[in-house]
């Protein structure tokens, strides 16, 4: 096999044809040039701001993780070609990054949320539907001086520097409706009730009043003027409890346990019991609290209490504000939480969440921003055009629709592309 040199134009990412057409269907480009358009502004202006957030939005959709990754990019003909016939210095990409502020970062959160939104289109209408929201947290270990970043609780570099971002994502659609970027030394607690409130709002002017709301999140949600925000607005709040020495003698002087379940011996592997236990600050805030907890026998997983002589059991302890549903009900919801840590993940090794661009925190903030952008972009591009591939993980979805060889040729004045017949791209064209 002899290697020649290839007279025609071929590019590795095709699908970036569809997908941007999407995107300015649905108001990216418009969205852009309109809360961003004003941070670059006169005549000698040759890349502007709304250009530049669309460049990096097609970089990251393809899999780039750092503007750097424009060098490679810029050896496409396409990509090249959607960029307006030049790419940006890398300097001047930085620069751009770092000229956010607090205004610019709150209308890139928000247009971001916006987008997650969308796939929530008809949830108004349905009758009895249930909608859960959950809250989590993250460490991102940063190597360098990084600006905001800081000394935190750390579990895989110790004493290493990070970020502790907050993210917020509807269940039934995976999509993320919220996000804070923090330094590695911030936790969640009681200053983060307004950033609660706020997303909570923002879904319900999505969804309506009537769909039936469950805020969940880990035992770092156990504040009372979070749940205070939650219960206020005509939603439930499931949460992991503090096991605190005052619930731990509520639960050790407890005797009703209803059995759930019982091994071949028949005896009791599962339990849950109602627990009468409120705290004083939950009283003095007038908050309606359920403590249940569930305690099941298997001495080699979760944390083991010893509450009682006759065996150790693993125990997990529930709050929340709904006062009716079977207590083994509430147990799946929150269980059903879980799903939230597959979605970190692939932002993280996906749309490499983890990986700052710059010195300067609202640049890392704006990135980090710009990556979940663009996954809910994602996300509705496959539900609207390729709704059988709605269970992929981003990077095969990456593979089949995006990073897609084509030849690209011109035909009078306008170019053309050529992708494989047997291709996805091929199919939606």
């Amino acid at each position: 096999m002899r290697v020649e040199p290839g007279k025609e134009a071929i590019t590795g990412y095709a699908g970036l044809v569809s997908f941007g057409a999407y995107l300015k269907q649905v108001g990216v480009d418009d969205q852009f040039q309109r809360l961003f358009g004003d941070m670059k502004t006169g005549s000698q202006v040759v890349y502007p701001m709304d250009a530049q957030l669309r460049l990096l939005t097609d970089a990251y959709a393809v899999g780039e993780h750092r503007p750097f990754g424009l060098e490679a990019l810029a050896a496409d003909p396409l990509f090249v070609h959607l960029a307006g016939g030049t790419v940006p210095c890398l300097d001047t990409v930085y620069r751009d990054l770092a000229r956010f502020d607090g205004p610019s970062i709150n209308a890139l959160e928000s247009m971001m949320a916006h987008h997650g939104l969308a796939l929530l289109a008809g949830w108004e209408r349905k009758r009895n539907a249930v909608m859960h929201l959950d809250f989590d947290t993250t460490v991102l270990p940063v190597f360098g001086a990084l600006q905001g970043a800081a000394v935190g609780p750390n579990p895989r570099y110790h004493g290493r520097p990070s970020y502790h971002p907050v993210l917020a994502r509807v269940a039934e659609t995976d999509a993320l409706v919220g996000a804070l970027l923090r330094g590695g030394d911030t936790s969640f607690g009681d200053d983060d009730a307004p950033t609660v409130a706020r997303i909570i709002d923002r879904l319900r002017e999505t969804t309506g009043p009537n769909v039936t709301l469950y805020v969940r999140g880990d035992a770092a949600f156990d504040c009372t003027e979070v749940l205070r925000q939650i219960h206020v607005r005509g939603a439930y709040f499931l949460t992991k409890a503090h096991v605190t020495q005052d619930l731990q003698a509520a639960m050790a002087y407890t005797t009703r346990w209803n059995t759930l379940d019982r091994d071949a011996d028949n005896k009791p592997t599962l339990q849950y019991a109602e627990i009468s236990f409120a705290r004083q600050e939950w009283q003095r805030a007038g908050l309606p609290t359920r403590v249940i907890a569930f305690r099941w026998r298997d001495r080699n997983k979760g944390h083991q209490l010893c509450l009682w002589d006759d065996v150790e059991y693993s125990i997990q302890v529930i709050i929340t504000n709904d006062m009716h549903s079977p207590a083994v009900e509430l147990l799946q919801r929150y269980r059903d939480r879980a799903g939230i840590e597959p979605l970190i993940g692939e932002l993280k090794y996906g749309h490499g969440l983890g990986e700052m661009p710059s010195t300067t925190f609202v640049a890392n903030h704006a990135a980090m921003l710009l990556k979940m952008l663009v996954h809910n972009l994602l996300r509705r591009f496959v539900d609207e055009h390729h709704p059988s591939l709605k269970p992929w993980r981003v990077p095969w979805l990456r593979r089949a629709l995006l990073v897609v060889p084509a030849r690209l040729s011109r035909r009078g004045r306008s170019h053309v592309l050529h992708p494989a017949a047997s291709s996805l791209v091929q199919q939606l064209e």
